[in-house]
């Protein structure tokens, strides 16, 4: 018969908030953010993919009035995008929005902002990675224990989205966080692979955050970063959106990543069987 083909759409880093100069330059449209997001949200009208998943930095922290303003602007864009949207929470989301705002913002109840759930015949992870402000980025112990025990409980392909890589990636050129791995990558990331390793079932691992396009292959499993939707792809101002956004497509066969966008990019990866 057919194949049975389910569609995620990620979109990250809308950067929702003020003009933010970065070295003197504008690298970075955030005040420009809504735009791209209003486009994004009436291709998603049209083309319907099964879920759209925001994987966080939704807002440019100002403070917690103007943060949680800026937020639900963007869950609302993201609710015209599709009734069946996905959120991650972002490093920026978190400075001056607490848990429960984050996940009050997403229509959920009490509970952690880590969670799984079946999109289809995928087991989809949701991990929320913690930043210590300049200092490291980590999961907590709770967090690897409860993603053991849900990895082994579960069927299926498994699809995980997080804000942080855990990949180990070659930062140069990245004019963010070259020379800065300690803010863009998990630390202990060994351990928390080894559980995706373990599970022999993760057929994909992505993140945004470190405002690139990135694929990197670890033990046979593919950690892809996304390039945030509004990184400026000129040197300045006025500026162009990158207005990043990608089509993940997931069969039996395995997964297509089809970055879409000023930078487009197109990963395939078969599922061995």
């Amino acid at each position: 018969g057919r194949p049975v083909w389910t569609t995620i759409v990620v979109v990250t880093v809308v950067h929702y908030g003020p003009e933010a100069r970065f070295q003197g330059k504008l690298p970075k449209l955030t005040h420009q953010a809504d735009a791209p997001m209003s486009a994004f949200a009436a291709r998603m009208q049209r083309d319907t993919p099964d879920r759209v998943v925001c994987l966080g930095d939704c807002i440019e922290d100002r403070d917690h009035d103007a943060d949680l303003a800026a937020y639900r602007q963007c869950m609302s864009r993201l609710n015209e995008a599709g009734p069946e949207r996905i959120c991650v929470a972002g490093n920026h989301d978190r400075i001056n929005l607490d848990g429960s705002e984050l996940r009050a913002a997403w229509g959920l109840g009490p509970g952690p902002l880590y969670r799984s759930f079946a999109v289809g015949p995928l087991h989809v992870v949701v991990l929320a990675t913690h930043e210590e402000r300049d200092t490291r980025i980590t999961i907590d112990r709770d967090q690897l224990a409860w993603l053991e025990a849900d990895l082994a409980a579960s069927s299926g392909d498994v699809v995980v989205f997080m804000h942080h890589s855990a990949a180990d990636q070659d930062l140069r050129g990245n004019r963010w966080f070259e020379g800065a791995p300690h803010i863009c990558l998990v630390e202990g990331r060994q351990a928390l692979r080894a559980l995706f390793e373990g599970c022999g079932r993760v057929r994909l691992v992505m993140n945004g955050h470190l405002h690139w396009n990135h694929c990197q292959v670890i033990a046979g499993i593919p950690y892809v970063t996304l390039q945030s939707l509004i990184e400026n792809i000129d040197d300045d101002a006025p500026g162009r959106p990158a207005a990043a956004h990608a089509w993940i497509t997931h069969d039996a066969s395995g997964v297509h990543v089809d970055v879409r966008g000023e930078q487009p990019c197109r990963y395939q990866f078969a599922t061995a069987r």
